[in-house]
């Protein structure tokens, strides 16, 4: 078989492949054969049909296009081992099969025309001394009181007030009815409209302004048990609810009771009873520990990120669409299990209608994920980065320590995806190493705009929430 390669754009190689007259013509005679033992002609019987009558009876198009389609898939397939090209993907057929079949002659040479995904390949123009900034997360101390102050608040008991009214900070109990304020120039003696589903009774509130609109927590701080009062508020713009946002509202509210909290002292006992601590000072111990570990992880990753970033611009690469339409795959199943976890039902959510907005939506992220994974690959195999049978060996053994529970883990795949990330680390930090990184201040970038799956994930998210009804809180809560 002679095989002619030539190199297409997006890391294809087009084939143009001539088939034997030999090959052409016992395929076609092969078609027939098989044919004339399954074809159903009245007055024959089956494998007894004349060739002339099939012939006629078929029609030597039909045949012709059972011939081909076994030579087109079989031709690619013997061409590609042949030449030993390493074929991602399916095949594409670049040749129109209408011409095919007029130019087929069973017994001439036939030459099919096809073209095939390969691996690409990645010119890295710089990867040594990159220059670029990155975020510095720092340990703020102040984390330790409030997450002190967040478990006390927690541990709180509460007790009835009694001689005073309402003030911030107590915990009032009240039933409540909203409903729309008047307009200016509206007929004063009209009913108020109520506001769907703003109606509560035995509602306990924390008196803190910003758990709810603005005007409802104040309207209620000076109130005495046992009293109802109108009070004025007004829903923010933009709001959860399109249709109340920026609107006025009327609630008449009755406090029924009030109470206020009684705070633990922040102690040895209070460590005892929210950790495995002895002491105040052990707790806070750990605690500063863990926030320095988290601020400097969130750096780690910040430098990571800032170095693929600058790493992206010197690579030059002419992906496949077999690739990105494989991480597109991925992204998405991805997401369905995420959503599924939580609990959404990802048939829903993931209709034949948005599907395909969806995969469009992640094409841009799933391009950046391959180059990021190419171009270290590419670092690592030119600076012979790789990763020891002993510390994958370690790794896999700390996971499943971590989670005993998974009984069926497939061990070879786990090996394969630990030796994957060890290399990956290894290899940005190689990268880090020889490269220049400033560290600046925390939120000296301004945000960086969402990626296109998490766009995705949040309208799948949000086709199911807007399904949902409104609760009470939804109506209150700011």
């Amino acid at each position: 078989m002679k095989v002619t390669q030539e190199k297409l754009p997006a890391s294809q190689i087009g084939l143009e492949i001539e088939i034997t007259p030999e090959i052409t013509k016992q395929t076609y005679e092969q078609v027939i054969k098989n044919l004339a033992s399954t074809a159903n002609i009245p007055g024959f019987r089956k494998g007894k049909v004349p060739r002339p009558i099939l012939l006629q009876r078929l029609g030597t198009t039909r045949i012709k296009a059972a011939a081909l389609e076994e030579l087109i898939q079989d031709g690619i397939e013997q061409a590609v081992k042949q030449e030993a090209i390493p074929a991602i993907g399916q095949p594409q057929l670049r040749s129109s099969f209408e011409d095919l079949i007029n130019n087929y002659e069973p017994g001439k040479p036939l030459t099919i025309s096809a073209a095939v995904d390969v691996e690409p390949e990645v010119n890295l123009v710089q990867y040594t001394d990159l220059l670029f900034q990155a975020e510095e997360v720092k340990y703020d101390p102040e984390r330790v009181d409030s997450t002190l102050e967040k478990e006390r608040q927690e541990l709180a008991t509460l007790i009835p007030v009694e001689g005073r009214s309402a003030q911030i900070g107590d915990i009032a109990v009240v039933d409540f009815k909203g409903s729309f304020a008047k307009a200016e120039g509206e007929d004063e003696t009209a009913e108020l409209e109520p506001i769907p589903g703003a109606e509560a009774t035995d509602f306990q509130v924390e008196l803190q302004e910003d758990k709810f609109i603005p005007g409802f927590i104040s309207g209620i701080v000076g109130m005495n048990p046992e009293e109802t009062r109108e009070i004025a508020a007004q829903f923010p713009d933009p709001y959860a609810n399109e249709d109340l946002a920026g609107k006025a509202a009327t609630f008449t509210v009755t406090l029924k009771e009030l109470k206020e909290k009684e705070l633990p002292e922040i102690n040895d006992d209070f460590a005892q009873e929210i950790s495995d601590f002895e002491t105040l000072e052990e707790l806070r111990a750990s605690l500063v520990e863990r926030y320095q570990k988290e601020a400097d992880d969130k750096t780690k990753t910040n430098k990571q990120e800032a170095l693929l970033t600058e790493l992206l611009k010197h690579v030059e690469v002419d992906l496949p669409l077999t690739l990105v339409e494989q991480e597109v795959d991925a992204m998405l199943t991805q997401t369905a299990m995420r959503l599924s976890q939580q609990g959404l039902d990802v048939r829903k959510l993931f209709t034949q209608d948005i599907i395909p907005q969806l995969r469009e939506r992640s094409r841009t992220e799933a391009i950046e994920r391959i180059k990021r994974s190419l171009s270290l690959r590419e670092v690592g195999k030119r600076e012979s980065i790789e990763v020891t049978p002993e510390e994958i060996a370690a790794r896999v053994k700390e996971l499943l320590e971590q989670y005993p529970e998974e009984k069926e883990v497939d061990e070879d795949r786990l090996r394969s995806i630990v030796e994957n990330e060890l290399l990956t680390e290894k290899t940005i930090d190689w990268l880090l190493e020889h490269s220049s990184v400033e560290l600046v201040p925390e939120g000296s970038f301004s945000p960086s705009e969402e990626t296109e799956a998490a766009e995705s994930d949040a309208d799948v998210s949000q086709t199911e929430e807007e399904n949902s009804e409104p609760s009470t809180t939804e109506v209150t809560e700011g």
